[in-house]
């Protein structure tokens, strides 16, 4: 019993780490909080080394890091400089220009993952935007808000999708069937709240900034487009996704330009660990003497659409859209289609409520910044609320229709 108390405690701690970004008074991030975490565990002697293995959803982890390969190709061509270095030229009024980068950064982040899209993206229309006398702000905000909208369409679109895909089996074209349209609505809400809150404030003062983005390598692009679209073959068909993926990761790999070092450098490694490890802290507290009675109420409740949504905006904005799904998976091993559906739309759109909910709107926060462009909490929780309320409104409507 007094292990697995310790465990329970374990658990919290990590999870509150996930919320506060790290622990109070220690220099460490949600990886190093949760790696912390699992060898505590281990330690302790709540989950032995098998137990630590069993408890890792390596096909999941493949995947991820096959997409994050094929990520990094898309980067290393210039693509994304080049696009975005277009939309912020484009010599239009700032409304549709503002349209143009949603829809862009929504469709990108639907099979480029949403993190490294906005990662790639923020830095290049924000010197395009400043250049052009235009206040910053409203084009970082709504290219995290139009990422996470985007993303929630395909199960490739972020790691939450692809983790409820792999429990579920869900195909590429089912999942965009159902999650496509709320998407869509979450894209146009986007822009309308956007282009409203933010109407007759546009100008700032113009900024000299020095273009150093090199142009895009077609060649390289041509190859990021064949695994993207190879990716959405495999995604599409009844089979196991992740040996695959590692092919056209593989694939990718032979390479007469792009260093293995540099590639492998684009990989999100502390995610990968971060997943590992909550894997393992979660598989741990799963596997005790408390969760019993606690998952058949849980598996019941996730049932509901309303308890779907409430536990979906709140666990994504205390703790992360990510952990929750991770956890939630964990706990709630055989949930049903409809079930997995709603988690994957719920918890993708509620990441639009703070800052806090989506580990994409933290990057693109951090890297306006590094940009010279601060993005207060208030700026993008007056924009983020209302989007995500109207979101999750029409999402709500629509999964009742089709589901």
């Amino acid at each position: 019993m007094l292990v697995q108390v310790a465990v329970a405690v374990a658990f919290f701690a990590v999870y509150i780490a996930m919320g506060l970004g790290r622990w109070p008074g220690f220099a460490i991030d949600r990886t190093g909080a949760a790696l912390v975490g699992a060898v505590f565990v281990f330690a302790i002697g709540a989950v032995d080394g098998p137990g630590m293995v069993r408890a890792v959803d390596f096909s999941t982890l493949a995947i991820l890091f096959s997409l994050m390969v094929v990520s990094a190709q898309v980067e290393a061509s210039g693509f994304f400089a080049w696009s975005g270095r277009l939309v912020a030229d484009v010599a239009v009024p700032p409304v549709p220009l503002l349209g143009a980068v949603i829809v862009v950064t929504g469709g990108l982040a639907a099979v480029l993952t949403n993190d490294v899209v906005v990662w790639a993206l923020v830095p290049v229309v924000v010197r395009g935007v400043r250049a052009r006398g235009l206040d910053a702000r409203p084009f970082v905000i709504a290219m995290a808000c139009a990422a996470n909208a985007g993303s929630a369409a395909t199960v490739i679109g972020n790691p939450q999708n692809l983790l409820i895909g792999q429990a579920g089996g869900l195909t590429f074209w089912r999942f965009l069937w159902v999650c496509g349209v709320p998407a869509c609505m979450g894209l146009v809400i986007v822009f309308v709240v956007m282009a409203w809150s933010w109407r007759d404030h546009w100008e700032a003062a113009a900024v000299v900034v020095d273009d150093h983005e090199r142009s895009f390598d077609r060649r390289s692009g041509m190859k990021a487009l064949a695994a993207v679209l190879t990716l959405i073959v495999v995604f599409s068909l009844p089979i196991a996704h992740a040996p695959w993926a590692l092919a056209v990761a593989a694939v990718l790999m032979l390479n007469r330009h792009l260093g293995t070092r540099r590639m492998l450098g684009m990989v999100d490694w502390h995610l990968l660990m971060l997943f590992a490890c909550l894997f393992v802290v979660t598989g741990a507290l799963v596997n005790g003497v408390f969760l019993p009675r606690i998952v058949p109420i849980l598996a019941t409740g996730l049932r509901d659409p309303v308890v779907a949504l409430i536990v979906s905006l709140t666990g994504s904005n205390s703790i992360g859209n990510v952990p929750l799904v991770t956890a939630l998976l964990t706990m709630v091993p055989d949930l049903d289609a409809a079930g997995l559906f709603r988690l994957a739309v719920f918890s993708t759109l509620a990441g639009n409520f703070l800052i806090v909910g989506s580990m994409a709107n933290i990057i693109a926060v951090d890297r306006a910044a590094a940009s010279g462009v601060e993005v207060s909490f208030r700026d993008y929780a007056r924009i983020g609320v209302p989007v995500t309320v109207f979101s999750l409104m029409g999402a709500y409507v629509w999964l009742a229709w089709v589901l």
